[in-house]
């Protein structure tokens, strides 16, 4: 029988998103490939320190066992091929059952998320991320400097999604952005009845769901600005979906930093990059280049 990811929830993740290659990456940042090549190859029998998704790959992985293999991780990198053997090197030191890498050596990779059928795509460069959203992928650019996940949940994957422009559209944030925090509320109140269209996490927050659903332990959570009474709409479309989050917190403007930081979360994504760096302070984060907030003039 012929190898296939159907059913199966499939990360594709760069290398720089996986370990902590930033004083490899300085190096080639200096437009020297054979000088990064090099390197590479010298540190092969040094496993590279855990990067900021790391925790996430791990526990997502653990959810594989002899009856069901349920998450497929994809390495999926701008590094060379030579490079990449130090990538499953250190995979294979830290106990992590990876089997498959697309390297592309400086060309960009996301053409390959397509036939990996990816549910997610997380990557430390934000060109590779905006194009991957483009073609209808979820992704985000994970913020190297975060603080690494906590070790207090060890069997339980917890993940933490914005709502405006990352689980649902952006169609309230554009309101938001044109008219103003009243005009929004009158918006959602009005429209409260009406869900939402998706965004482009609602199929991870589906595939987690399912996840759940089969045994997973796993714990979600929307984290928003909104307050009420436009947390009424939101709380309404994810019930249209039939998709339950395990907490939700409605804060109204408030940083969002410190909450996460009690909820512990493996990964939390967002659309504003100012929520972004206050969280990144606390917990793993990323940045999904989506919706009217990071539309390109």
């Amino acid at each position: 029988m012929a190898a296939t990811l159907d059913g199966k929830l499939v990360v594709a993740i760069s290398s720089r998103a996986l370990f902590d290659f930033e004083e490899e990456n300085r190096e080639f940042e200096k437009g020297d490939d054979r000088a990064y090549m090099r390197l590479q190859l010298d540190r092969l029998e040094q496993p590279a320190p855990p990067g900021v998704a790391f925790s996430l790959v791990k526990k997502l992985l653990a959810f594989n066992d002899a009856e069901a293999q349920r998450v497929e991780v994809v390495i999926l990198s701008r590094n060379d091929p030579v490079s990449g053997m130090r990538v499953f090197r250190s995979a294979q030191a830290t106990e992590l059952k990876l089997e498959r890498g697309v390297f592309t050596k400086g060309r960009e990779p996301y053409k390959y998320l397509r036939p990996l059928k990816a549910n997610l795509f997380l990557s430390a460069n934000p060109n590779d991320v905006r194009a991957a959203l483009n073609e209808g992928f979820a992704a985000a650019t994970v913020h190297t400097r975060s603080v690494r996940a906590s070790p207090n949940y060890p069997n339980e994957v917890r993940i933490a999604f914005d709502g405006d422009a990352v689980l649902f559209s952006d169609e309230a944030e554009r309101v938001y952005q044109a008219e103003g925090l009243s005009a929004f509320q009158q918006h959602e109140s009005s429209k409260a009845a009406l869900p939402l269209q998706a965004g482009p996490f609602k199929p991870v927050l589906e595939a987690l769901h399912r996840l759940q659903s089969e045994g997973m332990r796993i714990r979600t959570a929307l984290v928003t600005a909104r307050s009420a009474p436009a947390h009424e709409r939101a709380i309404r479309t994810l019930m249209d979906w039939n998709i339950e989050v395990d907490e939700a917190m409605f804060l109204g403007g408030l940083h969002k930093g410190e909450f996460l930081r009690e909820f512990e979360p493996d990964f939390f994504f967002d659309d504003q990059t100012g929520h972004i760096e206050h969280a990144a302070q606390h917990v793993p984060a990323g940045h999904v280049a989506s919706g009217v907030a990071n539309d390109q003039r």
